[in-house]
């Protein structure tokens, strides 16, 4: 007489296979739950840390604080080419190392202090992670600062920015 394999593992030995597949799809599942509370927290910390402008808000905002409205439309043509108007952007490294912050994407070697102390001139006694901030006034004023010192063609997407550009006015309409 044959039995059928249904038959030939005691009851504990089914109730242990059982609860090692159970264990294991509790491992899996906890693995799966704490990666989605991961990427959860870092979308979710994201529009603190960031937001997007248009040409017409940025043109309002920098209005506001001071700059020369004829500089209006290059500023906005910069923040366009290097940061399509995002303030949260640290770009990539550059050849020596170094990054650049912000809506105007402004240079941690010389302009900004960067978050990990590496050696930076600072030339405008502000922090990179400041450059990061939805309120643009630091770097409204760093951009400034960098301009008076270096020009326009401190940036490299001034090619784009030279020249005639359209009217800011409508902006202010």
């Amino acid at each position: 007489m044959k039995l059928s394999y249904k038959y030939r593992t005691s009851r504990s030995q089914r109730a242990t296979v059982a609860s090692a597949s159970t264990a294991a799809v509790y491992r899996e599942t906890m693995k799966s739950s704490v990666v989605f509370l991961l990427v959860a927290l870092a979308w979710a910390a994201s529009p603190a840390l960031a937001r997007t402008m248009d040409r017409c808000s940025l043109a309002r905002e920098m209005a506001r604080l001071g700059v020369p409205r004829d500089q209006l439309a290059r500023w906005a043509c910069i923040a366009e080419h290097e940061s399509s108007y995002r303030t949260g952007v640290v770009g990539p490294p550059n050849s020596d190392g170094s990054h650049d912050y912000g809506i105007f994407q402004i240079n941690d070697r010389y302009w900004c202090q960067p978050p990990n102390n590496k050696k930076s001139a600072n030339g405008c006694g502000v922090s990179c992670k400041a450059l990061l901030s939805d309120d643009i006034t630091r770097s409204v004023r760093c951009a400034q600062k960098v301009l008076s010192e270096q020009g326009w063609p401190a940036w490299s997407t001034w090619k784009f920015c030279n020249g005639n550009l359209p009217s800011i006015d409508p902006c202010f309409k």
